[in-house]
């Protein structure tokens, strides 16, 4: 069946001139920044500060830390159902696409895809099917197929000719590790990505990502103050350059400076032990806005729309397609 399902890519710029699209996920946390009276402001103090963390880590042969640039597209993924039914694309997945600038040799070097993760799809099981399975029970669970649909059109998306012509290799997504968990500092150290940091069980985002068919690890990179979650195929130490790894680290340990600052601007780093929290007081501010109550708001708001314009319409056929899709 999944060959009536069409992928097409769109990308733009993001730069202190973007501007979200009519169609984009408004929950998206770049779009969240490119709005309000300090749009171009908020933008460029971004670029800013990842280029200046790339510089930071990129420390060799560059005496005056200036020597890279990082550039970022925006990548939207639609999906057709039926492509000879004539039906309408769904915006599904968006990510981020790094580019790394040398100015001293005047290239261009291929960074990642991924980075930064947003999906409709996703905003439906956390906001409404997750929350309807829990209304009125005494304990949290979690439903047996949850994630799997999700799961299965990602996998999908990332094995199509569609994904293969765009990008060279498979995603790496970087986020902000669980609040709820309590993670372990090891003696593996990476140059580029720090220190590891392990857990026992894996966080209900964790097992999200596994039905993606992406695997986890935990690093804190040199200067970061908590670690970052790094979801992955194959082998994410081995299948990517330092100036790639970089490129991600640079770009997401920004963001979540901005999301989180509580975590990742924090003014101690952590420990041994380490479990993340939202409500710990010492902490830095950076100078750009972002609304977090704004987000969690719309993100329950685009669930309802994508179950009233993709599931309820397409459930019979993405169930089937989705119960026998095997790689």
């Amino acid at each position: 069946m999944n060959k009536d399902f069409a992928f097409t890519v769109k990308r733009i710029r993001f730069d202190e001139n973007y501007r979200p699209s009519d169609n984009t996920r408004i929950t998206t946390n770049f779009a969240n920044l490119a709005r309000g009276e300090q749009r171009k402001e908020n933008l460029r103090n971004t670029l800013r500060m990842i280029d200046n963390r790339f510089n930071a880590l990129a420390d060799w042969d560059n005496p005056k830390g200036d020597r890279y640039a990082v550039e970022l597209d925006i990548i939207s993924v639609e999906m057709t159902v039926d492509a000879a039914s004539g039906d309408s694309a769904l915006p599904i997945i968006e990510i981020l696409k790094t580019t790394v600038v040398d100015k001293k040799y005047g290239e261009r070097i291929e960074g990642v895809a991924g980075n930064n993760f947003s999906s409709y799809v996703r905003d439906y099981d956390f906001s409404v099917v997750l929350k309807e399975h829990n209304r009125d029970q005494k304990e949290f669970s979690v439903p047996s197929d949850f994630g799997v649909l999700h799961g299965s059109l990602f996998k999908a998306f990332v094995n199509s000719d569609t994904y293969k012509t765009y990008f060279k290799k498979p995603p790496v997504i970087c986020i902000s590790v669980s609040s709820n968990k309590t993670y372990h500092r090891t003696e593996n150290h990476h140059p580029v990505l720090g220190v590891e940091y392990v857990q026992k069980e894996h966080s209900l985002t964790d097992d999200y990502f596994s039905k993606m068919g992406m695997k986890v690890r935990y690093f804190m990179p040199p200067g970061s103050v908590a670690p970052l979650a790094f979801y992955f195929q194959g082998d994410l130490l081995g299948d990517y350059t330092n100036l790639e790894l970089i490129s991600t680290i640079s770009t997401m340990d920004t963001f979540q400076k901005i999301y989180r600052p509580e975590i990742y601007n924090a003014n101690s780093a952590a420990g041994k032990a380490y479990q993340p929290s939202l409500k710990q007081q010492d902490y830095s501010l950076t100078r750009i806005v972002y609304d977090r109550e704004e987000r969690s708001r719309l993100a329950a708001e685009q669930g309802k729309f994508v179950e009233e314009n993709f599931i309820k319409p397409y459930r019979n056929i993405l169930e089937q397609w989705s119960a026998n899709y095997a790689l």
